[in-house]
């Protein structure tokens, strides 16, 4: 039996009732995808990073970012519930995400010099660590520890939420924006939530593939690691905002 985890595309009913024909899903071509996804994000990252210290205002930016988080979320959803798209709408999802990442990390850069370059090496640095302790064993996605992580994910949401709901009525929750030492506490606590769920989407797509789930899936488990890797770096660079208020 597979738990849930808290990433909306790799839960319990991914790679239930799929036709099993053709070729089958393998770790090493998720890996290749995700290396393709990771590349078309960064593309379009460097192309808004580059207008921005073109012309360096939010004015310059803010349409892109606006357009590539709404189009990133409507191309998430349509991936979640059409994975036989996947190969093309995952693309269109890293595409519009990359333009949502660049805006945020040159307006950061511009306030904090060198804290994109930081953001970056940090995610990959965990992204690297995790899963060379996932796949030793130091690390394993127990029936406790998914339930944990998942909780804590919900929690996370359901905060950010009443947040969003609060800052319309110009009164935001302090300490999810502002540094200081709860500010930071705060930020770290994320930061590794965000991380443990890598290793739920590790364990979702070894299932996958154990499970014979045909090749197409190779794009939807890459899709599933980018949505938890953008959380991570975005959670990291609001970290190290706050370290340098």
């Amino acid at each position: 039996m597979q738990t849930n985890t808290s990433n909306p595309a790799l839960n319990k009913n991914t790679f239930a009732n799929l036709a099993r024909e053709g070729e089958r899903m393998t770790l090493g071509g998720t890996v290749n995808k995700t290396a393709i996804l990771l590349a078309l994000s960064l593309i379009t990252a460097m192309w808004v990073w580059g207008k921005f210290f073109a012309d360096p205002s939010t004015a310059s930016v803010g349409p892109l970012m606006l357009v590539g988080a709404i189009g990133g979320f409507i191309a998430a959803l349509v991936t979640i519930f059409f994975k036989r798209a996947a190969p093309y709408t995952a693309p269109v999802y890293a595409l519009l995400e990359g333009l949502a990442i660049g805006g945020a990390s040159a307006v950061a850069e511009m306030r904090y010099p060198g804290i994109a370059l930081q953001a970056v090496g940090l995610t990959f640095g965990v992204l690297v660590c995790l899963l060379a302790a996932y796949k030793m064993g130091v690390v394993r996605a127990t029936d406790n520890f998914k339930r944990g992580v998942i909780a804590a994910t919900g929690a996370i949401a359901l905060l950010y939420l009443v947040d969003l709901g609060m800052m319309l009525f110009g009164h935001p929750i302090g300490f999810i924006h502002e540094g200081g030492p709860m500010g930071i506490v705060f930020s770290v606590v994320v930061v590794g939530i965000a991380a443990m769920n890598l290793v739920l989407d590790f364990d979702f797509i070894e299932s996958g593939v154990q499970q014979g789930a045909p090749q197409y899936m190779e794009w939807y488990g890459a899709f599933g690691l980018m949505v938890t890797l953008v959380w991570l770096y975005l959670e990291i660079l609001r970290l190290l905002g706050k370290a340098r208020k």
